[in-house]
């Protein structure tokens, strides 16, 4: 968390009208990196009376006439802005404030100021520039401000103007920011405080999201008093929230004259997904990739917990620390491995060693970690090199997954006063022993922990820091954060694009993603021939290697938002100058060198001042028209928080480095990454395996087709079932491979008779223990431990052992076992209104699977290939459809040639097949009755005919 430190500053000399500012900050000069790390985080912390004392508006004797916050959130990214009207209605001049908290991962992009028709406009500048040409007005008179950090997730904007009685001041300030999804949702705050009845008060969100919006929420943070007063409306795409209690219900009583609104007005939402490819938005020349799979099973974790116990965190610290102990480590599941340092002037270990995360080793490590007694020092690089040796020792003696997730989760509330004191070597002693696949999450309890530190020694490891705040609720606190990190779900997260299509793209690539939150990449998009974008991601799963594939219109999301009345339009440009600041920001607080530091710098002034941010380096000038009188509000370094905080949690942690990258991690072997090769070669990877023109197929309601290559023919057969019958057609003992199908049955009946569809295909291949089943609403993949789940919306390569998968966006899946054995299925959609007819699915099966000679099943029989004889070529009853006699395995049938459809090329009208139809549902050819292949599961064997 950051805070936001503004310095204000105006001088108004207008005749006998005087307006003056406070001051009370101090600027941040180049310096104060060396200052020492004690003063500088313990430095502007509001206490709890001022923080009680807090509102919006303030002053003695004045009329709020009114009070108006409007959020407009259009992709994830929210612009805000707040407006006041005030009147000094007493008979002296007085000092007016104006005063908004605002998040603290927000930029304020603008403030301006009407004072009796005297109109400050803003422009951010870089800071010396602005203190140059401030400093021109204060040299004239004196002059302020001030802006103070005092909550958990909020920051104050603060100032003061002295204004004559009968004065009008209207104040407007603008923020935007990146909406970050946690816990599968987002959630966007505003804190509301004005301190008095207002007559105009309303607050209004409006929120637009491309793909629609899957669920919106007003929690009830502001009371029962005001649940009535808060009326959401929505559509598929939009969602308007607003809040505008009139003077009574604004009353703490009846009969007060005080205001009961006194809180944070919270929205939460989140975003409909069409698959685990996520969303590639294209607008105004720049792009955003958001990414947040699910349906993904969980990839075991290995945590060493390092909890300080020193003297300083007795009390409540303690208290809160071991209650959230108790539940997280009641979350850990026996595929987990953990231990449990705590330390103070020593360092102690419930284990030596990681321990699975068995119900006897929980309950152990729970009466271990409440019994601990907090006094003495804090050697904070002792214990983090004990538990990095635990996890290298676990990797060395191969103990762990390593497809697993190992980190490192620091609790401490203070300096380290014992051992290595020193910071910047312990951050060189971490950073030096850390693996690779190794991360750490720092979590600093309280104010006299220096934020800083830990923050920086997170981030270069791979982690994050937050701060926790030693109250009441901080166990919630803490098992609110490793709620955030428990499930993670994909590594080594990778996003590309093909080669000249984008430029200057955020980082992009990830070391983990964790479950309920997002991943998001930024760009420009270079000018293209081609209306399309297309984005592929890689990453590894729990034994499963994937790779998505995303496509984003050029026009369709500008022409949309054109229509919107409060989208904002400039979204995705401000969303790429958003990430890369708060990237480089973090970059800048890691540079190993001046040089690389000032480079840095450069940059993020450039990027401030052209997309309007108040960063630390950077600062907004208020000028009135005639730029005579002038106010200053800078960003200097937080002392809470360090200068440049990061972009926050986003669900993935990573190295510093903000370059994109072509090729980080070994790839997938079935993933051919080459430098020299074209991008839509190097990231799509292998080619799907093309089915020959003659095959094996089932589709329609069922209609089998068999291709006999010897005799060049094809005959074809129904098979009329009833619904939830499930159908063998291969079963191969040899190799392991079945392959089933389950019938559904169409809405209601058509002439009388009840038509039967495969609803659902499922390849069980048991040496692997692997099945892929595929339904008309998503394909699964399960290895009998871990389940993932993949939908038609999104194109995918997925691999696990012997089998890989293959999904064509709402076209077909391809699974291919070994390199040996194909199986195409095909999507089937309807009209959702029709009134007979289900979506389903056609299976597609080549003549040369290499099978064992014990394959047998509706299709998988005619892998030997029978003889068959057809004769006797007669007219038939119906004058198109000629009839004959075949012979074939002993039996003499009388068949009509017909024809069937193919619809791998067109799946609307399909292509013909000529065939000779077999009459009872293939009896005769097929061996047996048709009875004898309907199996019990989905990933039953046939039992031998």
């Amino acid at each position: 968390m950051r805070r936001l430190l503004l310095l204000l500053g105006l001088l108004l000399l207008q005749q006998a009208c005087c307006f003056e500012f406070v001051i009370d900050g101090e600027w941040e000069e180049d310096v104060s990196d060396m200052r020492d790390h004690r003063e500088r985080h313990k430095r502007a912390i509001l206490t709890s009376e001022e923080q009680e004392d807090f509102e919006a508006i303030r002053g003695e004797d004045i009329t709020v006439k009114s009070y108006k916050v409007e959020s407009r959130i259009t992709s994830r990214f929210a612009h805000t802005t707040v407006r006041s009207s005030v009147l000094n209605s007493g008979s002296k001049a007085q000092s007016i404030g104006f005063n908004v908290q605002i998040p603290k991962r927000a930029f304020i992009t603008n403030f301006t100021m009407n004072v009796n028709g005297i109109i400050f406009v803003g422009s951010v500048k870089e800071k010396t520039v602005a203190r140059n040409l401030y400093a021109q007005a204060r040299a004239r008179g004196k002059a302020a401000g001030i802006v103070r950090a005092n909550s958990q997730d909020m920051e104050t904007f603060k100032t003061e103007v002295h204004v004559p009685p009968g004065s009008n001041i209207e104040f407007e300030l603008h923020y935007q920011e990146m909406m970050h999804r946690r816990l599968g949702f987002y959630e966007h705050s505003l804190f509301l405080q004005p301190g008095r009845l207002v007559p105009q008060f309303q607050v209004d969100v409006y929120i637009f999201e491309p793909k629609g919006i899957s669920m919106v929420e007003t929690p009830n943070t502001l009371g029962e008093q005001f649940v009535g007063n808060i009326k959401v409306t929505s559509t598929k795409e939009k969602a308007h929230i607003v809040f505008k209690p009139n003077l009574q219900q604004q009353r703490k009583c009846d009969n007060c004259t005080g205001s009961a609104i006194d809180g944070i007005f919270t929205v939460r939402y989140d975003v409909t997904r069409d698959g685990n490819a996520g969303e590639l938005q294209v607008s105004d020349g720049h792009f955003v990739q958001f990414f947040a799979p699910s349906n993904l099973s969980p990839l075991p974790k290995n945590i060493v917990f390092v909890i300080d116990v020193s003297g300083s965190m007795w009390g409540v610290k303690m208290k809160q620390t071991v209650e959230a102990m108790q539940a997280i480590l009641e979350d850990m599941t026996i595929d987990d491995h953990f231990s449990v340092i705590d330390f103070n002037h020593n360092v102690r270990c419930w284990n030596e060693e990681l321990v699975a995360g068995s119900s006897i080793q929980i309950a152990d490590a729970k009466r271990y970690v409440q019994n601990i007694k907090p006094n003495g020092g804090t050697n904070i690089n002792e214990a983090l090199m004990r538990a990095v040796q635990m996890l290298v020792r676990a990797s060395n003696q191969g103990l762990i997954d390593p497809r697993s997730v190992s980190m490192i989760i620091l609790v401490s509330d203070g300096d380290p006063t014992v051992g290595e004191i020193k910071l910047g070597t312990i951050q060189k002693n971490v950073k030096r022993v850390m693996r690779e696949e190794f991360s750490l999450f720092s979590l600093g309890i309280g104010f006299d922990v220096d934020y800083d530190f830990l923050e920086r020694i997170a981030m270069e490891n791979r982690g994050m820091a937050q701060r926790i705040y030693a109250n009441h609720d901080a166990a919630e606190q803490l098992r609110a954060f490793y709620s955030q990190v428990s499930s993670p779900l994909l590594r080594m997260i990778q996003v590309q694009f093909p080669e000249d299509s984008v430029s200057d793209v955020t980082q992009n690539r990830f070391d983990k993603y964790f479950s309920g939150s997002e991943l998001v990449v930024a760009g420009k998009v270079k000018p293209s021939e081609s209306n399309t974008l297309t984005s592929f991601t890689t990453a590894r799963a729990a034994r499963l290697d994937v790779t998505f594939e995303t496509e984003g219109d050029f026009t369709e999301l500008d022409t949309e938002l054109a229509k919107q009345q409060h989208s904002f339009t400039g979204f995705a440009r401000q969303m790429w100058a958003y990430i890369t600041v708060k990237q480089l920001i973090s970059e800048r607080s890691l540079a190993p060198t001046a040089v690389k530091k000032r480079k840095i710098t450069q940059r993020i002034m450039a990027l401030a001042v052209e997309h309007q941010f108040v960063t630390p380096l950077t600062a907004l000038l208020v000028e009135s028209e005639d730029t005579n009188e002038r106010l200053l509000a800078d960003s200097p370094k937080d002392p809470k928080h360090g200068c440049c905080s990061g972009a926050g949690f986003s669900g993935g942690s990573s190295s510093p480095a903000l370059n994109p990258v072509n090729v980080v991690y070994q790839a997938p072997p079935w993933v051919q990454m080459t430098t020299n090769a074209p991008p839509s070669q190097a990231v799509k990877g292998s080619e799907e395996y093309a089915l020959p023109p003659k095959v094996n197929l089932v589709d329609n309601d069922p209609h089998f087709i068999v291709h006999l290559p010897s005799s060049n023919m094809d005959v074809c057969f129904n098979i009329d079932s009833a619904p939830g019958h499930i159908l063998n057609l291969v079963t191969d003992t040899g190799t392991g491979l079945v392959v089933n199908g389950q019938l559904v049955g169409s809405k209601q009946a058509h002439k009388g008779k009840l038509s039967t569809y495969f609803g659902t295909i499922s390849v069980y291949y048991q040496p692997d223990g692997v099945s892929v089943s595929v339904g008309t609403d998503s394909i699964s993949m399960t290895d009998g431990q871990r389940n993932h789940s993949f939908t038609w919306g999104a194109t995918a390569k997925i691999s696990q052992d012997g089998v890989r998968i293959s999904i064509v966006k709402n076209s077909h899946v391809s699974i291919t076992i070994n390199n040996n054995i194909h199986v195409m299925v095909l999507l089937h959609r309807v009209w959702t209104k029709n009134p007979v007819s289900v979506d389903f699915l056609g299976v597609y099966i080549p003549n040369d699977n290499q099978y064992s000679p014990l394959v047998h099943g509706l299709i998988g029989q005619f892998s030997r290939e029978p003889e068959v004889s057809v004769h006797d070529m007669h007219e038939g009853m119906d004058p198109l459809k000629k009839e004959a006699t075949m012979e074939v395995k002993g039996n003499t049938l009388l068949v009509t040639r017909g024809w069937q459809q193919d619809y791998r090329r067109d799946k609307r009208l399909g292509s013909s097949i000529y065939c000779w139809f077999i009459h009872n549902s293939g009896k005769g050819l097929i061996d047996g009755h048709y009875t004898d292949y309907i199996v019990p599961h989905l990933n039953s064997f046939l039992q031998a005919l």
